[in-house]
Parts: structure tokens; sequence; C-alpha cells
């Protein structure tokens, strides 16, 4: 069973598969590096970016996930002043500390090779490998970032071989109800008790406090900050004066739709964040960091009663739904294009608000169906190969779906003729079918049909 805390946890901008999931890569070769007992000293590390980290790397920032994870940094604890100084250190003087223990020549511009063929296993794919001054090679290593900041080795399989043991397994939406049907518990209960088989209680509330506390820290500082955002659009933030204005017209005569401004602004702040390569949650990844974080925002200012016992009901909740679909399908937009990240942000985040405005399970999965149904399709065509557009609006206003999608989830009578299960199969059909150069390639749609500046 996918913990919650595959699909929520710690990073850094502006992408989880592309950025997070090298970052933890290159740590895990660093490692292996530092614990191999070689003849000859390492000379030389190449790294070798496949498919689509090979075709929009650049704008994603591989290459300084790759640079901080040789240094041994994680995306969970890396400080973002670090990442100014080890990134600096690589561009401005040619060289690479690897882990802290020995300092080699490190030249981005030939060490680091795009390329983007795919290789057969998933889009995104990383080869590593280390050499002596002689041009042996001393140890060569493969790992594909699969979404989410997730990353496998090459050896390993797709899918783990033995699941853990948990008190309420399921795979799909159906088993998933009929479990909390004959147990007479919720959605976020049962994910409780299956947390509980991997941590104690306290530190799940702990942990599960602490994504929260970096949604908010992160909404701040998309609150504060000015700047541009890096690359050749030179995209200016909007969240800080949309949030002043806003702040303004409170004084003045209620506005019905104020709701929906707050939760684009919530959206935008994070989104920002995420491409100037701040600190986010993955939630689940970092194209859609925006949603889950607006949606709670929306929560805990305007529904009453809001409580931090309700988000931690939210989180769980939106964990059960995005284990259906990294069980089931995907949610690389590599794999299955933006409706995988995107849409299956908005199809958690509408269920964990169902189930926190008083949904019942029943409820809560056709809110999910809702959020993913009107997403199938939706393409990955980042312009540029930057996090930026369509990426930034698209999470305001995905966001303004899943509330939506709960509204009319809550007054849904009877069956739904469409299960979550149905349009979860439809997705990773529909990303099947999708041409590659929609699904995270810069190859198509946007990509190629705004100029660059």
């Amino acid at each position: 069973m996918v913990s919650v805390f595959e699909l929520f946890h710690i990073g850094i901008g502006p992408s989880s598969s592309h950025t997070v999931g090298p970052m933890r890569a290159a740590m895990w070769f660093a490692q292996e590096l530092m614990e191999s007992d070689f003849r000859d000293p390492i000379s030389r590390i190449c790294v070798t970016l496949h498919g689509s980290l090979g075709a929009t790397g650049k704008g994603h920032g591989t290459g300084k996930g790759v640079i901080l994870g040789l240094s041994g940094q994680s995306p969970e604890s890396v400080l973002p002043s670090q990442i100014i100084s080890i990134v600096a250190d690589a561009q401005e003087n040619g060289r690479l500390s690897i882990m802290g223990a020995i300092t080699i020549p490190f030249d981005i511009k030939t060490d680091i090779v795009y390329k983007v063929k795919s290789l057969p296993q998933h889009p995104n794919g990383l080869t590593f490998q280390a050499f002596a001054a002689s041009g042996d090679m001393l140890l060569e290593r493969r790992f594909f970032s699969i979404g989410g900041g997730a990353v496998i080795r090459g050896e390993q399989p797709l899918v783990p071989e033995v699941p853990l043991s948990v008190p309420f397994p399921f795979n799909t939406a159906a088993e998933l109800l009929t479990l909390c049907k004959n147990n007479r518990i919720t959605i976020a209960q049962l994910m409780m008790e299956n947390e509980k088989a991997r941590y104690p209680e306290a530190e799940i509330h702990a942990r599960l406090d602490r994504l929260w506390e970096v949604m908010q820290d992160c909404v701040r500082r998309g609150f504060e900050a000015t700047d541009m955002l890096p690359g050749p659009f030179k995209v200016r933030r909007r969240a800080k004066g949309m949030r002043e204005t806003l702040l303004k017209n409170m004084n003045g005569e209620t506005d019905l739709l104020s709701a929906m401004d707050w939760l684009n602004v919530y959206a935008l702040a994070v989104s920002e964040e995420n491409a100037a390569g701040g600190q986010v949650v993955t939630a689940p990844t970092n194209g859609a960091a925006g949603i889950i974080p607006s949606v709670l925002h929306y929560y805990m200012h305007f529904i009453k009663g809001a409580s931090i016992q309700g988000v931690r009901e939210f989180l769980l909740t939106a964990a059960a739904i995005g284990t259906l679909y990294k069980t089931n399908a995907s949610i690389s937009g590599a794999e299955v294009g933006c409706q995988g990240e995107v849409g299956v942000a908005c199809s958690m985040a509408a269920g964990g608000l169902c189930a926190i405005i008083g949904g019942t399970p029943d409820q809560i999965e056709n809110a999910a169906e809702i959020g993913m149904e009107h997403h199938l399709g939706l393409t990955c065509d980042p312009v540029g190969g930057l996090v930026q557009i369509p990426c930034i609006e698209r999470n305001a206003m995905a966001s303004s779906k899943a509330v939506n999608a709960a509204r009319l989830a809550l007054h849904t009578v009877g069956e739904h003729h469409i299960s979550l299960d149905a349009v979860i199969k439809t997705m990773w059909e529909t990303g099947a079918d999708m041409k590659t150069k929609y699904k995270e390639t810069a190859r198509g749609g946007l990509a190629v049909n705004i100029k660059l500046c």
C-alpha cells in the first residue's frame, strides 16, 4: 500500500519528477560511491538524462537536482542558501564536492548529457557513471523518476513485489468503499489504521501537521515575493499584488465570488514559489503543488468550524484517492500528461474537502471522480520546458474545480453513473493514447505555439 507520506513529502521546485526525483537518485549514487572501495580514485562523473528528463530537464531544474544530490543534499532538508551556493560553485568554478568528502572537476555543460530518446522502462531515466583518470568506468547505475519524486533503481520492477501488510488493503475505489461500509469507518480512519502499520499514531499526526506547516509557509513566502520568475519569459509574480487588492476590497461591498479569488491567490502563491525553486509539499507532484494547499486554506478561512483535525482528515482522505491513481494509473506527466498531475491533485483535493464538510464515503468517491472526469485528456505542454505557463494558472483553475466538485457531490442523490475506478481506468488509457509530444516534452501544444521572448 502506498503511504500518505509517499504522496505528500517536502521537496524543492520546480518539478517533483524532474528536480526532486533526480536529486534523490543522485544522492543514492553518491552514497554508493562513498561506500565503494575503488582501486583508482574517482576523476569524473557523467550523468545522462533520458526521455522527458532530456527534453525538458534544463527548464525543470534537473541539472540543479543532480548537482545537489551528488553533493549529499536531500530534498527534504536542503536549505535555500545551500542550493544557491552549491549550484553556483559547480557553475562558476567547475567543481563538485561529492557528499562533502571528495572534490572533482564538474562541467555542467558536458558532464550532464540530455538525450530526448526514452529508455524502454519509463520516460524519465537517468544513467550515472563514475570514471577513473585512466578513463576506466568505476561504477554505473541507472534510475527512473516515476512521478511525485519517487525513484526506483534500474534493476527494480516498477511495482514492488511484496506489499506491506496493512489491516485494510485495497486496490480499487470499490474495495475502499466496501471496507468503509463493512467496518463502519471513514476513509480517513481507514488510512490512519493503515499508516499505523508503519508509524506510531503520534508520529503520523506530527508528520501531517508538518506538511500543513510547510504549505502555510509556502503561501506566506509567495505573498511576500515580488521578483520575476527565472527563465526567458520574465513572468512576474502575481500573488502578492492580488492579495493586497483582495485585502483592500474586504472593507468594501461583499463580493459573492471572493472565496474563488482567494482560492486563486493561494494557488498562485504556492505555484510561483515552486516555479522559483522554493520549498513546497509535493502534492502529489510539484507541478500540481498549489491545488491541495489552496483548497486547505479555503477550508481554514471559509468553512465554519475548521480545525487542524480537519486538515489531517483531508490529507488522509486525499492520500487514499491518490493511492488509487498511483496503483492503477500514474501521477507522472511524462507518462499520462497533466491529467496525471493537476487532474489527480484536483481529484484528491475534491475528495479531501468533501470528507471534511460532511460528505459520506460514497460522496467522497463521487467528488474525486468529478475532479478527474473534467481533466481527462489534459496535456502537459510546458512552454520553454518551465513549470510556469500554463502550469501556474492551471493550479488556480483546478483549485476552483476541486471545491465545485466537492459541493456538487454533496448534493448528489442516489448513484452516479461514472465510478472513480472507471475514470481512473479511462485516464490511464487516455494517457497511453496521447502523443509523446504532449507529455512533458515541450514539443507540442502551447510549448510550440508561443514564441520565446
